[in-house]
């Protein structure tokens, strides 16, 4: 299982691009949650913080092994939110993978997440 936090800056200018892009994924949750099936991914987080007038967006998740990364993806849903992805994410800032120290997950929720993928 893997747990993963990292932190990526958002293009000046972007925040009502991300806003869009945030409703989007809300609005098709339906859709979105179909995709996380392929991608092994039991829990996928998108946190947003403004700091020091920079806004950033934040990717927690918790996974398995050998998931099928998004990229690789057919699924609509992916391709317009790998769309949104190149518009809004600075790739002039490089990512912030944020340490995991401490992973608490109850056994019997591990165990049902695992035996579902």
């Amino acid at each position: 299982m893997n747990v993963e936090l990292t932190r990526f800056r958002v293009v000046d200018g972007k925040t009502e691009k991300v806003d869009e892009w945030m409703k989007f994924l809300n609005d098709n949750m339906e859709d979105v949650l179909v995709t996380l099936e392929g991608e092994k991914m039991y829990v996928e987080t998108i946190l947003r913080e403004v700091l020091n007038g920079k806004e950033y967006l934040y990717w927690y998740s918790v996974s398995g092994e050998g998931g099928q990364d998004v990229e690789e993806s057919t699924h609509w849903i992916d391709k317009k939110h790998l769309e949104y992805w190149e518009e809004c994410i600075d790739k002039t800032f490089r990512p912030v993978d944020i340490s995991v120290e401490v992973v608490m997950i109850p056994e019997k929720v591990r165990s049902t997440m695992v035996s579902r993928h």
